[in-house]
């Protein structure tokens, strides 16, 4: 049985994503760690179809390298009027290693000739809880929205400037990290990751 002094590791070494993480932690029972914290290099290949799959993917593995409690989440954009893509393929959309502003003018492109009012989408977050002693626990989180016609905001990365909330009247990118947290897909999977840690201890 883990107890207050172990450790969680976020299985990612994507910055942004350990930034948002910590942040929706906080109050987690455990010492929140990182791959480079603890001097483990660990690229896994995500061959899954589904976010899922590539959460329960990168949770395992990097549990099993470090023998630690690992979380990781697989997450992304999809888009109603593209048959739900970019979907698991969000990160590399525009190319391997194109940057935000890149993935975001691509997915503009795309979405060109679609009008107004089929510009729905939605952000998907499932987190894959790996404990080495035990199994896997799967938490998932989603937010409705729009795609703008242009970027808008300075916060966050990935599409948050072309995500718009009509709940709240802004871009995913204009909404300060509380208002983010509360909202995000991240944020709703997280509040469930730390719902149940409370109770593991």
């Amino acid at each position: 049985m883990y107890n207050k002094r172990n450790k969680l590791l976020l299985a990612t070494n994507n910055l942004g994503k350990v930034r948002e993480m910590v942040e929706l932690l906080k109050g987690v029972p455990f010492e929140i760690t990182t791959p480079a914290a603890e001097g483990i290099s660990l690229d896994v290949e995500e061959t899954g179809s589904t976010f899922e799959e590539n959460a329960i993917l990168k949770a395992k593995a990097f549990s099993k390298k470090s023998g630690l409690l690992s979380l990781a989440d697989d997450s992304g954009l999809q888009v109603y009027s593209l048959d739900l893509e970019p979907g698991v393929l969000s990160a590399r959309y525009a190319g391997e290693h194109a940057s935000d502003k890149e993935k975001v003018r691509y997915l503009l492109h795309k979405m060109k000739n679609i009008e107004r009012d089929r510009r729905q989408a939605r952000f998907c977050c499932v987190m894959a809880m790996s404990n080495p002693e035990a199994g896997v626990e799967i938490f998932d989180g989603v937010c409705e929205g729009m795609i703008s016609e242009e970027p808008k905001g300075s916060s966050g990365f990935g599409y948050d400037p072309v995500f718009y909330i009509p709940s709240v009247g802004k871009h995913m990118a204009e909404l300060s990290m509380n208002e983010k947290n509360s909202l995000s897909h991240r944020g709703i999977a997280a509040q469930k990751v730390l719902s149940y840690l409370v109770k593991m201890v």
